[in-house]
């Protein structure tokens, strides 16, 4: 068996060791699935996935933090003790692969063509000098001031 696979036989087995945790937990309060669900405003099938410890039916990594904290504060556990055992057993592994940002292909194209359009539009603005034909103003008409009222405010007394 290789190291790889060692390692994921025995994380799903500190999974199953969690999920049943927490159902021991929620079972020494008194607690029933479905009154967790009720108040925790989580389905019945997402508690029973965190219950089960199994990896296929975790929800996505992403919502499995709020999860547990919801469930956590329904049973009258500390939420961050929670959080942390569940991410023993997820291990430092899969947690320094969540941590890492890999830009996709498509993203890193979009990227330079991006790039590239500012540049050109950067060349095509800043281009070189350019000559302006001067500005030429029409005065032939001699300028015309409009008549100052006597009163600005208009009639006043009136």
């Amino acid at each position: 068996m290789t190291r790889r696979a060692e390692l994921d036989v025995d994380r799903m087995a500190a999974a199953g060791a969690f999920g049943r945790w927490l159902s021991q937990e929620r079972e020494l309060r008194g607690l029933d699935r479905d009154e967790v669900a009720r108040q925790s405003k989580l389905g019945p099938a997402i508690l029973a996935s965190l219950e089960s410890g199994d990896p296929d039916r975790t929800p996505p990594k992403a919502y499995v933090f709020g999860y547990l904290r919801s469930y956590a504060m329904v049973v009258g556990l500390d939420a961050d003790e929670v959080v942390l055992r569940w991410q023993e057993v997820v291990g430092p592994e899969e947690a320094a692969e969540r941590r890492r940002w890999r830009p996709a292909p498509r993203t890193a194209v979009g990227v330079a063509v991006a790039a590239a359009v500012v540049v050109l539009a950067a060349v095509a603005w800043l281009g070189g000098p350019r000559e302006r034909a001067p500005l030429k103003l029409d005065r032939t008409h001699p300028m015309q001031r409009a008549p100052y009222a006597m009163e600005p405010y208009g009639p006043m007394g009136r």
